[in-house]
């Protein structure tokens, strides 16, 4: 399965357009973890903990994205575009979503 945020695969023409296709993971960040993270492992503005979570909730996004892409047959997804966001009482969960438009190249 390919995958890209460009509209089109350069020199892969696209045969047939099978519509919009989404992946979506909401992961619960650990309220323990979350603090220990905040004391040490925020250095020069980054956290290790969360890049982890929000790693892991995009390969999981990304996996859901191409699962439902190739139920319908496609063999590539085009225009992706990725969201983050926080959601839950006061902001405690990690969400991404990804959506783009499954094709056949």
């Amino acid at each position: 399965m390919q995958l890209s945020t460009t509209p089109t695969l350069e020199g892969q023409p696209i045969k047939q357009y099978y519509g919009v296709v989404t992946g979506e993971a909401i992961l619960g960040a650990n309220v323990f973890r979350d603090f220990f993270a905040s004391v040490r492992d925020i250095v020069g503005g980054r956290s290790g903990a969360y890049e982890k979570e929000l790693r892991k909730a995009r390969e999981i996004a990304f996996k859901e994205l191409a699962e439902q892409a190739a139920e319908l047959g496609a063999n590539a997804v085009v225009g992706i575009d990725i969201d983050y966001e926080t959601v839950g009482k006061d902001s405690s969960m990690l969400m991404v979503t990804v959506s783009g438009t499954a094709v056949k190249i």
